[in-house]
């Protein structure tokens, strides 16, 4: 693309969003529909996130039920699930029914059960409804959550030639579907075998496919976890896995895309809680009492732990009038320690992930973590005390200064390995409360291991 067009569409997008709320304010159909239908799907989220809710309420109701429902599949899930929340029950059921089981059943798990099943008690096709509310009752990181129902199916007893006259009946239905193997289920949809496209076209029209098929593939079971998934896609370089129930019955297929998807999904959800925002993704078009809560909640804890540390501090208060060059060095024995400390816990949370340790392995860790802490902490307490020596022209300070790194660092990676394998034990997310452990931990001992030493060795500081 050419320099003077990327401008150019840099220049459009501001305007063509200003259009748009315009139009909304008032009530202009014809150029929201012409904006939506111009616009990509990026376009569309970025102008709906900026409408008011009142203003997104609106847009909704004006919309015709096709067309609310394409614009809720090219929305950021959590916009589409604010969207649905405020449409009346029979509105967002319609809406629903449009965007087919798998989209409908993602978007009815993040909401509440009271308004999951007012929705659905609105869906006018009973079969439409249940498939739905199965799709709805999985995990969204497990097999089910992630499957794609679009998958292609015959009867074992089915001869080649009523298959190929099938496909060539309802081509229509098929074109949108990589087809590359068919899968064979018997007469209670039980996955029997999957059969090659190209065994098919050259077999003998009068043979049945059970007999060309090939039996007891791979599969994945609707309840399988992302972890189980991943370990499966790593074992069989697959693009796909068939994905059955309890009782052995198809109900579709999990992509290498899906799974790896799913993957990127889960560690934006870690990095989220890690940096505070514990109620769910958050998105500025929300309430502002809403995300203001969503904060509160992770930064009121916060202060009772910060208040903690801080309380070491008071209690050294004439050590720290004392000797004032400690003040210099009490936040950076503190943040290296934390450095050292949130390695520890990065390391442990992804061999969790990966299955490598378990909380039981807390022993193993430990020892490990202690090995390595004593050889950082010797370096980076070595590099910190000549500092402060040659800085004060004092070599108490450097040895106090440098002896309380060096025990901070270990001591911060060894809580730092142990702390997501504790939390884990006890069904809690690591990702989630192991940096405020860790950090309110490391400052307290960092500002204790600093004053109590320069305390022991005040005759030597002052």
């Amino acid at each position: 693309m050419k320099t003077e067009d990327v401008n150019e569409e840099d220049m459009l997008a501001p305007a063509m969003a200003k259009r748009f709320i315009e139009a909304v304010e008032t009530e202009d159909l014809e150029v929201i529909k012409e904006i939506l239908s111009n616009a990509e799907a990026d376009d569309q989220r970025r102008f709906v996130g900026m409408l008011g809710g009142k203003e997104r309420d609106h847009l909704c109701s004006v919309l015709t039920t096709e067309e609310a429902a394409h614009l809720l599949g090219n929305m950021a899930e959590a916009q589409a699930v604010d969207m649905l929340e405020d449409m009346p029950a029979d509105r967002a059921a319609h809406v629903l029914e449009e965007l087919g089981a798998d989209l409908s059943g993602d978007l009815l798990r993040e909401l509440d059960e009271e308004s999951s099943e007012a929705i659905l008690a609105e869906f006018d096709d009973a079969e439409n409804c249940e498939e739905v509310r199965e799709r709805a009752s999985y995990e969204w990181d497990s097999a089910g959550g992630l499957m794609s129902d679009h998958v292609v199916s015959f009867r074992q007893i089915a001869t080649v030639e009523d298959v190929l006259k099938e496909l060539g009946d309802h081509a229509e239905d098929y074109s949108d579907d990589e087809v590359q193997y068919f899968y064979v289920v018997d007469g209670e949809h039980k996955l029997k075998g999957v059969l090659a496209l190209r065994n098919l076209v050259l077999g003998k029209r009068s043979k049945q496919i059970g007999d060309l098929m090939i039996p007891d593939p791979a599969t994945v079971n609707v309840e399988d976890d992302l972890e189980e998934l991943q370990d499966a896609f790593e074992r069989k370089k697959y693009l796909a896995f068939p994905v059955v129930d309890a009782e052995g019955r198809l109900k579709g297929i999990v992509t290498r895309d899906a799974m790896q998807e799913a993957l990127s999904d889960a560690q934006t959800d870690r990095y989220l809680k890690a940096s505070g925002i514990v109620g769910g993704e958050e998105l500025r078009s929300m309430p502002l009492k809403e995300r203001c809560i969503r904060r509160l909640a992770w930064l009121g804890p916060n202060i009772l732990l910060n208040l903690l540390a801080a309380s070491i501090i008071a209690s050294y208060e004439d050590t720290l009038q004392a000797v004032i060059a400690l003040a210099v060095f009490l936040p950076m024995v503190s943040d290296m320690s934390g450095c050292s400390g949130n390695q520890a816990v990065a390391v442990s949370i992804r061999e969790l992930t990966l299955g490598i340790i378990q909380p039981r392995d807390y022993i193993r860790v430990l020892f490990k973590e202690i090995w390595l802490g004593l050889n950082n902490g010797i370096v980076l307490g070595v590099v910190l005390g000549t500092l402060a020596a040659v800085w004060k022209d004092n070599i108490y300070l450097g040895l106090v200064v440098g002896g309380a790194l060096m025990l901070n660092t270990i001591l911060s990676v060894a809580i730092g390995g142990l702390v997501p394998l504790l939390l884990k034990k006890f069904k809690v997310d690591p990702a989630l409360a192991s940096g405020p452990i860790l950090t309110t931990v490391t400052d307290m001992s960092g500002f204790f291991l600093v004053l109590s030493l320069a305390n022991l060795a005040m005759g030597q500081l002052v």
